[in-house]
């Protein structure tokens, strides 16, 4: 694959695709969904929860955080997860601002 010319694309375009990144899985999703309905979550609780190898969900999770959506401890061995809100919102904002600039009168 060829390499990619972001320094041609606003800030916002790219902002868009990380999100977009995120979002284009299922599975990424669907962790996504179970980690927003738990107050902390573990890693393990997500494999035994969503039904993916564990390599597979460190893969999905490492998309996810290199987002942003993602804070996350050590508790012992142990690494917790839990939403960003902030980056949420932050997301929500231009996605809104993005699709309330698009012209209706098309097609």
């Amino acid at each position: 694959m060829g390499a990619s010319k972001v320094e041609i694309h606003t800030e916002t375009h790219i902002l868009i695709s990380e999100i977009a990144k995120v979002l284009s899985h299922p599975a990424r999703v669907a962790i996504l969904e179970y980690i927003a309905k738990q107050e902390n979550c573990i890693c393990g609780d997500i494999v035994d929860e969503i039904g993916l190898s564990q390599p597979t969900i460190s893969q999905h999770l490492q998309v996810i955080r290199n987002a942003g959506l993602l804070k996350g401890n050590f508790e012992g061995k142990r690494l917790c997860y839990c939403l960003d809100v902030a980056r949420f919102k932050e997301f929500q904002q231009v996605l809104n601002q993005f699709f309330n600039h698009t012209s209706a009168q098309c097609c």
